[in-house]
């Protein structure tokens, strides 16, 4: 998993983002970090629409 956009840290909060599966669990995607990225809160609301 690539760091925080908006800290630049490895860990802790990441204020502004949340994680992201890129292929959703119930969809079959893993849970892993290979299948995960950044995503703001605007574009995970957006994502929630259509998934």
């Amino acid at each position: 998993m690539q760091p925080c956009p908006s800290t630049g840290k490895s860990f802790g909060a990441c204020p502004g983002y949340i994680i992201d599966h890129i292929i959703p669990l119930k969809r079959g995607g893993l849970d892993d970090a290979s299948n995960m990225q950044w995503q703001t809160l605007e574009e995970s609301k957006e994502k929630d629409k259509w998934e």
